[in-house]
């Protein structure tokens, strides 16, 4: 039986650097700097895997300089990456600056790198082969190239009856696209999984709820992040469930909450999980999210070797394929 599920996205280098005042220009603001593994993608994709998919497999495009050290901690995290390594551009790089003082919101200054250049050239069809769901990084939808990839990606999903989703991944670069540009570039997806801002961007409606039942009118099943107020489903031009946030003790660092979100969610939609109770499983995850530093869940000790906490056992993943590719600059 078809179970994987191939996750199509960025791969990059965090730099999260927690603060516990206001930035002071022009001088030092004592913060707590890490560096650690990102990528909305491959956030979706470590996720996923923690929270039980058997099989995830991730697409994306990295510099030679970390290509290895990716590979590492992805396989590590019981991903199968299948990094295309770029003969011109580095690993992008996202500096997170996180104010531990006003509920750890982030901001992001973001480098995007080798990353947006994965292209169709890199796609083969291939790729869905044991495949259940397709998931695309809403990333992918704001680079020429990237748009070529979501093209090829989605044919080829089409042609073989695999579902597909999307999360639009920033409100800043959604601005730039563009709502119409970038509902038409999603035609055909089965599920949509924005923010709250970005359902109101892709609506230009005030109100959340508005705004999902607005936007599956055009897809099957929209799911809307909302934070500390947990999510809505909505299907066929109503919102359909309202589930709860969960309870965090203290929020340490937000950056990655929405790709744990959607991780657990397309986990439990593999199990087999009804729209509400995989939505649940998104919020869980997003809770333990932000209740940690670091975008990837908080299992993988030493890059090779993983602890499973739901499951109380360990296991060691071998390494999968790095890919060099040629290519000029886009």
């Amino acid at each position: 039986m078809n179970a994987a599920l191939l996750v199509l996205g960025e791969v990059t280098t965090d730099i999260v650097a927690r603060h516990t005042g206001p930035l002071a220009p022009g001088t030092d603001t004592a913060a707590v700097i890490r560096t650690v593994p990102g990528g909305a993608g491959a956030n979706v994709a470590c996720w996923a895997a923690h929270r039980g998919a058997p099989d995830v497999r991730l697409l994306g495009r990295v510099g030679a300089g970390t290509a290895a050290w990716h590979q590492r901690l992805l396989t590590a995290a019981g991903v199968r990456p299948h990094l295309v390594v770029d003969p011109h551009a580095p690993t992008g790089t996202v500096i997170s600056l996180v104010d531990a003082g006003a509920d750890a919101e982030r901001t992001f200054l973001t480098d995007s790198g080798a990353a947006p250049r994965l292209g169709a050239a890199d796609w083969t069809d291939a790729f869905l082969d044991g495949v259940a769901r397709l998931h695309l990084s809403g990333y992918l939808f704001f680079t020429p190239s990237g748009r070529g990839m979501v093209d090829a990606a989605k044919a080829s999903a089409r042609a073989r009856g695999v579902p597909v989703s999307v999360d639009p991944a920033s409100a800043g670069f959604l601005g730039d696209l563009g709502a119409d540009r970038f509902l038409a570039l999603a035609d055909g997806v089965d599920v949509l999984l924005p923010s709250e801002g970005e359902a109101r961007q892709l609506t230009g409606l005030p109100d959340a709820e508005d705004a999902a039942a607005q936007l599956s009118r055009g897809f099957p099943l929209v799911v809307v992040k909302r934070g500390a107020r947990g999510a809505l489903v909505a299907r066929d031009g109503a919102v359909r469930a309202r589930v709860p946030a969960f309870r965090v003790e203290r929020t340490e660092d937000t950056t990655g909450a929405g790709d744990a979100f959607t991780g657990a969610f397309l986990a439990a939609s593999l199990r087999g999980s009804e729209a509400a109770d995989a939505v649940t499983e998104g919020c869980r995850a997003g809770a333990r999210a932000v209740s940690q530093v670091g975008a990837r869940p908080a299992h993988v000790t030493d890059g090779t070797h993983v602890t499973d906490g739901t499951q109380g056992t360990d296991r060691v993943q071998g390494m999968d394929e790095v890919r060099g590719t040629g290519g000029g600059p886009c």
